[in-house]
């Protein structure tokens, strides 16, 4: 049986991860950021985001519902690629 007040060892690096180390309500704020809660969900249609939306409210559902953290999630990678993609872009020229 462990200790409970023991020390918790350190997660495994993930170098590969864009989201490892990230916390889920950065990543709710870059999103309403870079889209505004009308666009994110335009993107992802949850109640949490149409109708009186907020980051605490988002965070309780989307800590409860994995399927719809996954979504969030990867509309987060695909804003990092969209965004790296127009920073190329623009150095090429």
């Amino acid at each position: 049986m462990t200790d409970p007040d023991s020390p918790r060892p350190p997660p495994p690096e993930q170098p590969r991860n864009p989201l490892h180390g990230l916390r889920l309500e950065d990543i709710v704020a870059a999103l309403v950021e870079a889209y505004g809660w009308q666009g994110l969900d335009e993107r992802i249609p949850l109640r949490c985001f149409a109708f009186e939306p907020s980051i605490k409210s988002s965070l309780k559902l989307l800590r409860k519902t994995p399927w719809a953290r996954e979504k969030v999630e990867g509309l987060y990678l695909y804003m990092l690629r969209e965004q790296r993609r127009d920073e190329q872009g623009r150095a090429r020229w």
